[in-house]
């Protein structure tokens, strides 16, 4: 395949590195079509045009399935990387027009999303009421490629990440407590060592939850052997309170979950560890250089301040 104008190829249009970008990320028309919002027919049209302008086969079509050439490949790459920029050029343009306007789509995993975002959402219907906040709730994992790709915009979660080019701006820190049935021998107390965590029955989140991987850490900082028993049954933390309640074993909460998810239930007891005692920094991530990072950062300012009255103590 040549370039039509004799060898010099002509400039793909935003619209074609958007179709072909759809396609390599699905290797699916009808699936590529409903994400960016184009009809078949015209998403299939844009590919084989930029095919054409570029004057090589991007793709490789069968009855049954799609795939990338090899220089479907590296072009994907390519495009992804100017679709990326072009959208930072429209945030940054949209930004120095009037900050705190237009669509913020902020990430949260889904230990802080029912315990912070009442207060989100009251500071941005208060301070910043032209805003339009887009919540999504997603694991850790999921939320990164989101940033990476532009899917989000903000992330609110625990850190550290240890990620290129994600730029983390704290918020605070907050201890964990120890969630037990309400006749466990430690319930009640007030200086619980970690050492005690060697031997606990100990329920987690399932595999893919940061608060599991952060409980395992503390508990292998205590002294627990690796491969200890620990029982892993729940997907979000009022199963597994729950589950302590039926006297399965215990668990760790962070402070900001403790009300909400232990408040209404006299089957559990609770208990806190002697200083220090371990605990987890939450923060906001943004894209290390993000057209919209002062922004940001005033919403970080704002947001300390909103989260005063919370059992946490707040980053500087």
């Amino acid at each position: 395949m040549t370039p039509a104008n004799g060898g010099r190829a002509r400039q793909p249009s935003l619209a074609q590195l958007r179709a072909f970008a759809a396609v390599a990320e699905s290797l699916h028309f009808r699936e590529a079509a409903a994400e960016i919002g184009m009809s078949q027919p015209a998403l299939s049209g844009a590919v084989s045009a930029l095919e054409e302008t570029l004057g090589v086969q991007l793709l490789e079509r069968t009855t049954r399935k799609v795939l990338l050439s090899p220089a479907g490949e590296r072009v994907a790459a390519r495009a992804r990387v100017v679709l990326e920029a072009v959208g930072d050029l429209m945030e940054e343009a949209e930004a120095a027009r009037a900050p705190f306007t237009g669509v913020l789509r902020l990430g949260v995993i889904p230990t802080v999303a029912p315990y912070l975002l009442p207060t989100v959402l009251r500071l941005v219907h208060g301070k910043y009421p032209d805003l339009d906040l887009q919540v999504h709730e997603e694991q850790t994992a999921s939320l990164l490629d989101g940033l990476a790709h532009g899917r989000l915009d903000l992330l609110l979660l625990a850190v550290p990440l240890g990620v290129p080019q994600v730029t983390e701006i704290p918020l605070f820190d907050e201890d964990f407590v120890l969630v037990a049935p309400k006749d466990h021998w430690l319930g009640g107390r007030g200086d619980i060592p970690r050492q005690a965590l060697r031997e606990l029955d100990l329920l987690l989140l399932d595999e893919g939850h940061c608060l599991r991987d952060q409980a395992l850490d503390i508990c292998r900082e205590a002294g627990r052997e690796e491969g200890a028993p620990v029982t892993t049954s729940a997907a979000g933390l009022s199963t597994l309170v729950q589950l302590v309640a039926g006297g399965l074993g215990v668990t760790l909460l962070p402070r900001t979950a403790l009300r909400v998810e232990t408040g209404r239930n006299d089957e559990l007891t609770t208990g806190y560890f002697a200083d220090p005692a371990p605990s987890r920094r939450v923060a906001l991530a943004m894209r290390s250089g993000a057209a919209r990072q002062r922004e940001f950062e005033e919403f970080a300012d704002a947001l300390r301040v909103a989260l005063r009255g919370l059992p946490v103590r707040m980053a500087t």
